[in-house]
C-alpha cells in the first residue's frame, strides 16, 4: 500500500496533540504515540504518521535519516494494522539502527495491537 502525502503529520500542533492527548507505547527501539482523532472514524479515513529522530537520541544525520526511513517503511507496509482515523508519532531511539528489519516490524505490529481500541460489545 502506498504512503500518501495526506498521511504525513506535518503541523507542530498535530504532533503536540498526539503527544499530549495520545497513548504512549514503549517499543524499545522507538516510542509510539497513538491518538484516535475521530471516535466514529470510517475505514476511508487514513491513519497519519509523523516520524521523529533527534541528534541526542539517534546520532548524526546519516543515522537519523536511516532510522526515519525504516520507520516510514514499516508504517507503509503495515498501515492496515493502525486503526482508521488515528494519528501516530514514532520517536526513534539509538537502538533502532541496531535492530534487523524483521525485529523492527515485529515491534511495530505488537505496538499496533496494543493501540487498537477494544471491540464494542
Amino acid at each position: 500500500m502506498r504512503f500518501r502525502p495526506e498521511q504525513h503529520l506535518r503541523r507542530p500542533g498535530d504532533f503536540r496533540t498526539v503527544r499530549e492527548q495520545g497513548r504512549r507505547i514503549d517499543c524499545g527501539a522507538f516510542t509510539a504515540w497513538f491518538f484516535h482523532r475521530a471516535a466514529g472514524a470510517t475505514p476511508t479515513v487514513l491513519p497519519r504518521v509523523g516520524v521523529v529522530a533527534s541528534i541526542a537520541s539517534v546520532g548524526a544525520a546519516v543515522q537519523r535519516n536511516r532510522a526515519k526511513r525504516r520507520l516510514r517503511e514499516v508504517f507503509r507496509q503495515h498501515q492496515a494494522l493502525v486503526p482508521a482515523g488515528s494519528d501516530l508519532v514514532l520517536v526513534a531511539r539509538a537502538a533502532i539502527n541496531r535492530l534487523d528489519y524483521p525485529a523492527l516490524e515485529q515491534k511495530f505490529t505488537d505496538a499496533c495491537r496494543k493501540a487498537s481500541p477494544p471491540p464494542h460489545a
